[in-house]
């Protein structure tokens, strides 16, 4: 499973988590519905680091390869490119 989809149901899950024991309490809907996002949101900072670390992780090896793919294309479109066939041989 992909660590956003992972991350998503968790601060999800933590949300309900929260707001599920404020329900039957005689409060305003918008108030219950405040109190456990940012108690969720801050809960979340501590016990989902490690889900948000493999986010951020997964993330970096991404721009890492673009970086590395864009700098191949830009040397391959500069005539740089030793991957490429030899252009001192000969064409039949």
């Amino acid at each position: 499973m992909s660590p956003a989809v992972k991350y998503t149901l968790g601060r999800i899950g933590l949300f309900l988590l929260v707001l599920l024991p404020l329900w039957p309490l005689d409060m305003d809907l918008l108030l219950k519905l405040m109190i456990a996002i940012l108690a969720s949101a801050g809960l979340s900072f501590f016990l989902l680091r490690g889900w948000r670390e493999e986010i951020a992780q997964r993330l970096a090896g991404a721009a890492e390869r673009r970086k590395a793919e864009k700098e191949r294309l830009r040397s391959a479109l500069a005539g740089d490119d030793s991957d490429g066939p030899d252009d001192s041989a000969p064409r039949d």
